[in-house]
C-alpha cells in the first residue's frame, strides 16, 4: 500500500480500535505504575500499543515502528528514511485525572517530516487526520469535515499552553512583544490540533518532549497549513538519536 490516502484511511479504524481498549480501561478502575524516568503508565497505554503495532504491519510490512511503551522496554528499531511513531496514550496524566483530553497517536514520518498522522481523543469523540497533499479533518458526532489554520485575528493571539507541563515564566519570555487576546489549556496532543483546526494560533512546547508525543499532531497541523519550528525557527525534524525533541512552537499562519 503507497497510496497516501490509502494509508491514511487504513490507519483510521486501526486507532479508534485502540481507543475503544482504552475507554474499557478508562471506565474501571485501573493500576498506576512509574517507568523508569518517573513519568506513569497504565494498562491502556500496554493494551493500546499492542493492539497498534502489528496492525501497523499489516498497512505497511517492511516499515519499522517505533512504540513509546515499547522503547521504554529498550525496545529501540533501527530507522531510516521511512518509520512509523506511535504513542499509544498521549496524556497519560489526563487519562488518569479523568479529564478526558487524552489522545491516541500514530504518525507515518519521511525524510525526518510527518507524511500523515491521526490523533484520537477518544473520550471527547474526536479524531483528527492529515496528511501531505490530502489536507487535514476532523471527524465527530457531525461527520468528517476539513479544517484549516487561521489568520491571526486583529485583537492578538490565542495561545495554548500545556495542562501539565507549564512553565510560565518560560511562556511569558516567549510571548514578550506579542499581541496575546487569549490563553487556553488543553492536554496531549489536542494542543496542536487545536492550532491546526484554526481555534488557537499557537503553542510553544518550552519543556521536554518525545517524538511519539506531537508527530501525529504535526502531520495534521501541517496539512492544515501551519508548521512546527524550534525556538531558532528551523523546521523541527524527526529520527533524531534518543526521539528527544528541543524547544518547540508550533504556528498556525503567524510567527
Amino acid at each position: 500500500m503507497t497510496d497516501i490516502q490509502a494509508v491514511l484511511e487504513a490507519l483510521i479504524p486501526v486507532v479508534r480500535a485502540a481507543g475503544d481498549l482504552i475507554m474499557e480501561v478508562y471506565a474501571r478502575d485501573f493500576t498506576v505504575r512509574g517507568k523508569d524516568d518517573a513519568s506513569p503508565v497504565t494498562e491502556a497505554d500496554e493494551r493500546a500499543e499492542e493492539l497498534i503495532v502489528p496492525a501497523l504491519a499489516g498497512i505497511l510490512p517492511v516499515v519499522p515502528v517505533v512504540a513509546e511503551e515499547a522503547v521504554a522496554a529498550g525496545r529501540v528499531p533501527e530507522v531510516e528514511d521511512r518509520f512509523w511513531l506511535v504513542d499509544p496514550l498521549d496524556g497519560t496524566k489526563e487519562f488518569i485525572h479523568r479529564n478526558g483530553e487524552f489522545t491516541v497517536n500514530v504518525a507515518l514520518v519521511e525524510g525526518g517530516e510527518p507524511l500523515l498522522g491521526v490523533v484520537l481523543a477518544p473520550a471527547l469523540g474526536r479524531l483528527y487526520g492529515g496528511a501531505r497533499g490530502v489536507g487535514a479533518f476532523v471527524e465527530d458526532v457531525d461527520g468528517r469535515r476539513p479544517i484549516r489554520v487561521r489568520e491571526v485575528p486583529a485583537d492578538g493571539l490565542t495561545v495554548v499552553a500545556s495542562r501539565s507541563h507549564g512553565d510560565a515564566d518560560a511562556l511569558a519570555r516567549f510571548l514578550d512583544g506579542r499581541r496575546v487576546a487569549r490563553t487556553r489549556s488543553a492536554g496531549s496532543s489536542l494542543k496542536l490540533c487545536l492550532v491546526a483546526s484554526g481555534d488557537a494560533d499557537v503553542y510553544p512546547r518550552l519543556g521536554r518532549t518525545m517524538e511519539w508525543d506531537i508527530a501525529a499532531g504535526h502531520a495534521v497541523l501541517a496539512a492544515a497549513g501551519g508548521r512546527v519550528t524550534t525556538i531558532d525557527g528551523l523546521p523541527l525534524r524527526y529520527g533524531k538519536p534518543g526521539f528527544d525533541n528541543p524547544h518547540f512552537v508550533a504556528w498556525g499562519t503567524g510567527d
